[in-house]
């Protein structure tokens, strides 16, 4: 089973990294682009066969070490 988990910055919280970004991509004549938060992607591959576990696993792992759940967000996705 594998774990896909999406971390992102919570709303309010500034992303210096999206700025740059949205800067260069400004300077480099993409005109529009309002606003960019930058992210981390994270993919597991799990032995758990019982999703619920292996959900309840990963939601401890993100608490533990891999979000710093005071200024991200996490979503998981599980996928046979």
């Amino acid at each position: 089973m594998k774990a896909k988990i999406h971390i992102t910055l919570k709303n309010g919280v500034l992303d210096p990294q999206g700025k740059a970004s949205q800067n260069a991509l400004e300077h480099l004549g993409f005109d529009g682009v309002e606003e960019v938060r930058i992210g981390k992607f994270i993919e597991l591959e799990l032995g758990d066969t019982d999703s619920e576990q292996a959900k309840a696993r990963v939601k401890d792992m993100c608490e533990q070490l891999l979000a710093n759940t005071v200024i991200e967000n996490y979503d998981i996705e599980l996928v046979a």
